[in-house]
């Protein structure tokens, strides 16, 4: 099988050449766009998911030889997250190869960050069969490597950490408000603001309200630390 010009770009990205190309293309394809002769992302998400764990338990330990898995827990979910996987996704530029039925590419799949962190988990699967183990890891060291050398701040619970920050103040609890939601029903877009008593604030985006307060929080809890 003979990649496109995009898809050979996107290897260049990842830091990964194919010697099976098909097993790349069915990473980026998803269901929406699956049929009897082109398999979806699926199978192949399943498996990343757990080649990520392996790869990330080891590094962790590697990283901090002395850490209780008390830290290595919450470390280790902050690195295989879906969010964090769509975050790596988006910074190779997934979307630009996602292979997408109609009505996902119409309802923006290529910025979804389920589809895009499921690809990512895929992507990591595909390596994992063409090249073994070992070229897997060193993808994904080279990929996720300034978040494990940062992890233990994206450990933190950051709706917990800003809560403790403000009643060390003397502060009320932050308030957090949904400014808007748009997009369809089956995939809004949720914009939340995070203020504090003192007026501080600061706003975020996500697929859930969860997230997005959780987002917001990150932001307003770096911005006050660092002032």
């Amino acid at each position: 099988m003979k990649l496109s010009a995009d898809m050979n770009d996107f290897q260049g990205r990842i830091g990964y050449q194919f010697s099976d190309p098909a097993l790349l293309v069915t990473a980026v394809t998803h269901p929406s766009r699956s049929s009897s002769t082109r398999p979806d992302n699926q199978r192949l998400e399943f498996l990343g998911d757990r080649v990520l764990g392996l790869v990330m338990s080891q590094a962790l330990l590697e990283h901090d030889v002395e850490a209780a898995e008390g830290l290595l827990a919450p470390r280790f979910n902050a690195l295989v997250r879906k969010e964090t996987c769509a975050e790596i996704a988006r910074e190779v530029d997934v979307g630009s190869v996602l292979k997408l039925g109609r009505s996902e590419m119409m309802s923006g799949g290529r910025r979804k960050q389920a589809l895009l962190g499921d690809a990512m988990e895929a992507i990591i699967a595909a390596v994992y069969l063409d090249g073994g183990f070992e070229a897997a890891q060193t993808m994904v060291l080279n990929l996720w490597g300034k978040r494990i050398k940062s992890v233990d701040a994206d450990a933190r619970d950051a709706k917990t950490s800003l809560q403790e920050w403000a009643q060390a103040r003397g502060q009320q609890p932050p308030n957090y408000t949904e400014i808007s939601r748009t997009g369809p029903d089956h995939a809004p877009i949720f914009t939340i603001r995070c203020e504090l008593e003192s007026g501080q604030r600061a706003d975020a985006q996500a697929g859930s309200k969860r997230i997005a307060e959780q987002e917001a929080a990150k932001t307003l809890l770096k911005e006050v630390e660092n002032k």
